[in-house]
C-alpha cells in the first residue's frame, strides 16, 4: 500500500474514506506486458488506489499463466476508489477492485459493488481475515496495523521517552507533537479513531479526543501529507511533528529506502507506539457487471498465490494473508502487534458515519 517517491518508496498507503468531498477520476496507469498475446478481450482491468505498487514482472507472470494482461486504473486514495465503485455499482470501470479495507467494507457490500467468487487458495487464509466468508464477495489479500509512529532522533535529543499508549498521548509532555489524518478523509485516520472507540468505549472516546485537541493534535487530510510533510521522522521531510499516525510496517520502509549503505542499522530511525494500534485488513473483489469476469476471477485467484503474496512485504509494506517467508528487513525492523484495538464490522457499519460526524465536530477547525 505504499506509493513510489523520487529516490525511495513510501511506507504505507493513505486511504481516503468514502465522502463526497471530491471524487477522483480514474485514470489508466501501468498495464501488462506489451507483447502479451490477445487483444482487448484478453485484458483484465484492476481498479485500485494510487499506492498499489507491485513489480511489473509479477503481473507479467499472471499474463504468462492465464493469457490476460493486467491494466490498472488508479483513482486516488482508497476511499475515493471505493466511493466511485459505490456510485458506479453494476456498471463498473473495471473488473476487480483492490483496496477496500475493513473500515469501509460494509459500505461497499451494502451497495452491491461485488459479485461472489470463492478464490482458489482461500483455504490457506486464516478465518479471522475472512470477514465475508459466507458469501465470498471479497477476498482478503493483506493486513497491517495502523499505529502512532515516533521519530527516535527527536525523543533522544529532547531526553523524552516516546509514548507507548493512547493514554500517554494526552500527557502535556507531548503537547503539539502529534499529527493525525482526518477520519472523514483517510482510512488511517478512521482506523485511529476506531482504536480510541474500542479503548474508551461509547462513553469515553469523545472526551479522549477533546483532551487530544486541547493537547495540540494537528489534523491533516491524508497520510501522504501527515507522514511526508508534517512528520519529522520521514526521510527527506522538513516536518516538525515527531509523532504521526502511520503503520507498524513504516520503520522497515524507512530502513529499506533510507540510505545507500549496504549495512543494516542497529535500529530503524522511527519506532512504533504499540499500544495505539488498530488492525486493518485489505480486500479485493470481482466487480458486479465486470466486462471480463473470467479474467477477474483468474486475477483474484492469482492474488493469493505465493508469487503475489511474497511481493507484498517489500513492495507495499503489508503482511501477506497467506503464510510465506518474510524478508529480513521486514521482520527485523517491523513490529508485531499481538493485541491491536479492533471494532466489529457490524458496529463499524452501524456507527461509522455517526462516529465520524462527532469526531469532526470535536477536532476539525
Amino acid at each position: 500500500m505504499h506509493r513510489s517517491h523520487p529516490g525511495r518508496a513510501r511506507p504505507r498507503r493513505a486511504a481516503v474514506l468514502v465522502t463526497a468531498l471530491g471524487l477522483a477520476v480514474l485514470t489508466g496507469c501501468g498495464g501488462g506486458s506489451d507483447d502479451a498475446s490477445g487483444g482487448e478481450g484478453d485484458e483484465v482491468v484492476l481498479v485500485t488506489h494510487d499506492s498499489f505498487e507491485i513489480p511489473q514482472e509479477v503481473l507479467d507472470t499472471f499474463t504468462e499463466e492465464t493469457g490476460y494482461r493486467v491494466r490498472t486504473l488508479r483513482g486516488g486514495d482508497a476511499g475515493v476508489v471505493v466511493n466511485q465503485a459505490v456510485l458506479s455499482a453494476g456498471n463498473p470501470q473495471g473488473d476487480v477492485l483492490f483496496g477496500v479495507d475493513n473500515t469501509l467494507l460494509s459500505r461497499a457490500l451494502d451497495a452491491g459493488v461485488f459479485t461472489p467468487h470463492e478464490s482458489a487458495g482461500l483455504a490457506s487464509v486464516p478465518e479471522e481475515y475472512q470477514l465475508d466468508a459466507g458469501q465470498h464477495r471479497v477476498t482478503p489479500i493483506d493486513t497491517g496495523d495502523i499505529c502512532v509512529n515516533y521519530d527516535r532522533g527527536y525523543f533522544a535529543e529532547h531526553d523524552l521517552a516516546p509514548p507507548e499508549t493512547l493514554d500517554e498521548l494526552v500527557d502535556p509532555a507531548y503537547r503539539d507533537l502529534l499529527v493525525v489524518e482526518n477520519a472523514a478523509t483517510s482510512s488511517p485516520g478512521l482506523g485511529f479513531l476506531l482504536a480510541t472507540v474500542d479503548a474508551y468505549g461509547e462513553d469515553g472516546w469523545q472526551e479522549y479526543w477533546q483532551r487530544l485537541a486541547e493537547n495540540g493534535v494537528e489534523v491533516v487530510d491524508g497520510w501522504e501529507q501527515a507522514y511526508y510533510e508534517r512528520f519529522s521522522g520521514a526521510g527527506g521531510s522538513s516536518g516538525d511533528r515527531p509523532l504521526v499516525v502511520s503503520y507498524a510496517s513504516s520503520p522497515p520502509a524507512e530502513v529499506a529506502f533510507g540510505g545507500e549503505s549496504e549495512e543494516l542499522p542497529a535500529e530503524a530511525p522511527t519506532g512504533v507506539s504499540t499500544g495505539t494500534c488498530f488492525r486493518q485488513i485489505e480486500f479485493a473483489g470481482l466487480l458486479d457487471g465486470a466486462a471480463h469476469p473470467e479474467g477477474g476471477r483468474a486475477l483474484l485467484d492469482f492474488l493469493l498465490t505465493d508469487t503475489f503474496q511474497r511481493e507484498l512485504p517489500m513492495s507495499m509494506f503489508v503482511n501477506p494473508v497467506v503464510e510465506t517467508e518474510l524478508p529480513e528487513v521486514f521482520t527485523r525492523y517491523g513490529v508485531t502487534v499481538d493485541e491491536p484495538w479492533s471494532v466489529e464490522p457490524a458496529a463499524i457499519a452501524e456507527h461509522r458515519e455517526e462516529w465520524v460526524d462527532a469526531w469532526t465536530s470535536l477536532v476539525v477547525r
